[in-house]
């Protein structure tokens, strides 16, 4: 089964790893991926909604795979024990969600030894919220999958709050650190977009001209980070 270059670059930060859960499974690849090539034993995939998870019933049965995974019902982490499994993935959600995933069942993120998140809005939030909560970003990714670009943290429980200059929220200093192959066209892509709203921002209120002035500061601090690279 081939999956995406987003999903791959998840699969990618699997590493010792006996049992997984994939949070919001949708099609339940990733947790086939990893089984099938033995880059863990057993997995489970988890969805809130039925309809994606009898896709993904269907996907792990006609692999082979009930042995090795099981499909459960239920929204976040709740599906989940605490020692259950080595490792999770929350992906295609909201940076929002993916904190309160993590935060309604710290008894399960405390027992893993790392949890892969891959948010599809508001990844500096999330990487705010990791910092603020003291928890300990190991690694992080970037992968450009059919022109989006998409954020990977891995993370595990710590307890050693940190506060960052705001740009480190917006670009992870683990990007940086590793000069990753994508940062430069990446920052290049956040300094375009930016742009872009703050020339459709043409109303005259104070909220306009706060918000225009906030992105223009965050263009600028992009673009001295950028130099830097």
């Amino acid at each position: 089964m081939e999956i995406s270059i987003r999903l791959k670059t998840i699969a990618d930060l699997i590493n010792n790893c006996e049992s997984m859960a994939d949070i919001g499974t949708d099609h339940a690849y990733v947790p086939i991926y990893l089984v099938k090539n033995n880059l863990c034993k057993r997995a489970i995939a988890c969805d809130i909604n039925k309809g994606p998870l009898e896709k993904a019933r269907f996907n792990v049965a006609i692999e082979g795979l009930d042995s090795k995974i099981e499909c459960r019902l239920g929204g976040g982490l709740q599906t989940i024990k605490p020692d259950e499994v080595d490792s999770v993935v929350i992906a295609g959600m909201g940076g929002n969600l993916i904190r309160d995933i993590i935060e309604e069942r710290l008894d399960v993120f405390k027992s893993l030894k790392y949890a892969i998140l891959q948010p599809v809005q508001n990844p500096d939030i999330l990487r705010k919220h990791i910092y603020d909560q003291g928890y300990e970003i190991i690694d992080e990714e970037l992968s450009l999958d059919e022109n989006k670009f998409y954020e990977i943290i891995k993370i595990r429980y710590s307890n050693e709050p940190k506060q960052l200059e705001d740009i480190y929220y917006e670009v992870g200093p683990k990007l940086i650190e590793k000069n990753h192959y994508l940062l430069k066209d990446f920052i290049s892509f956040k300094i375009d977009n930016y742009r872009k709203i703050c020339s459709y921002i043409n109303e005259d209120t104070s909220f306009a001209k706060g918000r225009k002035k906030e992105l223009e500061c965050k263009v600028c601090k992009l673009e001295e980070l950028l130099r830097c690279l």
